[in-house]
């Protein structure tokens, strides 16, 4: 079933601006509801069907939130705390359905309330990644035109400096302070039950920033509708956790990969989550055998630094393992399998889209491939003039679905969506199995003496290194060639610099995949530009502001 071009539902929101600031509805893409479990009412609040729901259907005792120190939310006690936090925003911010409210934290329980809270209240939900500096903060919140904020303590100062450049916020409160205002304080005064505000499903609920891999982030408009439809696609069809796992991982809240799979996910079927502020590999691995996590949510680059400490500890309680953020390479994939007997799952989402539409199950994964289109998406490759391609043509990757691109004021909007398309800005082809494989970023694909190479396919052949950590791959200019490979390489520790093992490297990658190829520029690095989320920022390496 495709979604009409009929009006919007009334709006719940007192203040219009996420409305107003919609694109125009010829801009949007097509919103496709294929399965029946797509079929939400037309008014309904996400946070009440994730949370208030699960203590309606006896789940009250059932452990909701974990954190280091012992802590443990039960349902019950996530609603209390979460209703309390709703009450302070109404009754002492004075927010009113439409506000923007930034949410500023580490992952940890207080923030999965107020992001409930914020929700439930009616308002919009603006996370931000803990290391995101003042010229970074005000951007978000002059874009978003944000007048309140929970923040917390901890992360104070950054915001502090931002606030002089941001008229519009005019309320703050911080939590994690023993402050006779802070959010605890009020909190205790306030009842344990709320006026859940009963929004449009057609209501905006949050307003993602995309991670900006690419340069300067967009901010994406989600609906209620939009939360629950991500929850009941990929984790339905793909993940298939059940109400007796405990999810734990390292991606951000405020990044949709972790908000999705720590956050909502888990609550949609009852389940626990593990939230941990510092989840550097070591100590993701170390929490593991501690809370008996059995989903585990982290990038490739978190797969591969834990690859090695594997036989360190018990892991006999994981199950599954999940991987988005950034391309898995087949090595990193192979190497975590030989150390755990665990195949990832793979997928690739994208912050317009919400969460993961491509996909595929342990039983059905292939090395260097990232899947098929998730049940409920559609998803196709396409040339330069909006054609679908055959089998094997590299192209760009076009999806619809549930959810799809609505950027906040934002001319990159028809950049995104063609026709109808969600077009993410990856290159990929379709195997001869159907699969698609991803080839790289569309504006990372480097072009020398004539010949296409994805970088990403030159990364993967120099991750199968023994002596590489890590590793970007990008196209610099070269006057007889047009570009030539470059690629810039992190070494294992121990590991010695030399011209010798520059030319090991560039043998090894024309020995793995064709010699043209192969790098011919090496540089090494002691790291890697990356945002908060772990992405690679390709862009920081072409320009040379790393």
């Amino acid at each position: 079933m495709a979604e009409g071009a009929n009006a919007m539902n009334p709006t719940a929101h007192v203040d219009t601006f996420a409305r107003d600031n919609l694109p125009p509805r010829e801009l949007w893409p097509e919103f496709v509801f294929e399965l029946p479990e797509l079929t939400y009412p037309e008014r309904f609040n996400c946070a009440v069907e994730l949370l208030d729901r699960a203590v309606e259907r006896g789940w009250e005792e059932r452990s909701a939130i974990l954190a280091p120190g012992n802590w443990r939310w039960t349902y019950a006690q996530l609603l209390a705390a979460t209703n309390r936090i709703a009450n302070v925003l109404v009754e002492d911010m004075d927010l009113v359905p439409g506000n923007r409210v930034l949410l500023r934290s580490p992952n940890n329980p207080m923030m999965a309330a107020c992001w409930y809270a914020v929700v439930k209240a009616g308002g919009i939900v603006v996370g931000t990644m803990p290391m995101l500096r003042a010229k970074e903060l005000t951007d978000i919140v002059t874009k978003a035109e944000i007048s309140l904020a929970l923040c917390d303590a901890r992360l104070g100062a950054e915001l502090d400096s931002a606030l002089p450049a941001c008229p519009t916020l005019k309320r703050r409160v911080d939590f994690h302070s023993d402050a006779a205002d802070g959010l605890e304080a009020r909190m205790k005064v306030k009842a344990e039950t709320f006026a859940n505000v009963l929004t449009s499903a057609d209501d905006t609920c949050l307003i993602a920033f995309t991670s900006g891999t690419t340069g300067k982030p967009k901010g994406t408009m989600h609906f209620h509708r939009d939360i629950l439809a991500a929850c009941d696609c990929w984790p339905r069809s793909t993940l298939r956790a059940s109400a007796d796992d405990v999810f734990g991982g390292s991606p951000p809240l405020a990044f949709t990969f972790g908000l999705g799979g720590l956050l909502l996910f888990p609550m949609r079927i009852g389940a626990a989550t593990l939230l941990l502020e510092k989840p550097a590999p070591e100590a993701l691995l170390a929490a593991i055998p501690e809370h008996r996590v059995s989903v585990l949510v982290t990038a490739p680059t978190s797969y591969r630094a834990m690859a090695a400490h594997v036989p360190e500890f018990d892991l006999r309680s994981l199950r599954k393992c999940v991987s988005a953020g950034e391309v898995l390479p087949a090595a990193t994939r192979k190497l975590w399998k030989d150390a755990t007997g665990i195949e990832i799952i793979d997928g690739i989402g994208a912050t317009e889209m919400l969460h993961i539409f491509i996909s595929a199950d342990e039983a059905h994964s292939h090395p260097g491939a990232m899947g098929k289109a998730v049940p409920g998406y559609r998803a196709c490759i396409m040339d330069d003039a909006g054609n679908p391609l055959h089998a094997g043509q590299v192209g760009k990757l076009a999806v619809k679905g549930p959810t799809g691109c609505r950027y906040l004021a934002d001319s990159r909007q028809t950049t995104y969506v063609k026709n109808g398309w969600n077009y993410t800005g990856d290159a990929c082809l379709v195997d001869q199995d159907g699969y698609f494989v991803y080839q790289g970023r569309a504006d990372d694909m480097i072009i020398s003496a004539g010949y296409n190479i994805a970088g990403l396919e030159v990364e993967a052949a120099l991750l199968a290194h023994p002596k590489i950590a890590e590793c970007g791959v990008v196209g610099t200019s070269d006057e007889q060639r047009g570009e030539i490979v470059k690629a810039f390489v992190v070494l294992r520790e121990g590991v010695q610099e030399s011209q010798e093992l520059v030319k090991e490297l560039q043998d090894f990658v024309k020995q793995a995949i064709a010699p043209y190829k192969y790098p011919r520029a090496v540089e090494f690095r002691k790291s890697l530009p990356r945002t908060e989320t772990g992405k690679l920022q390709r862009f920081k390496l072409r320009a040379g502001t790393w």
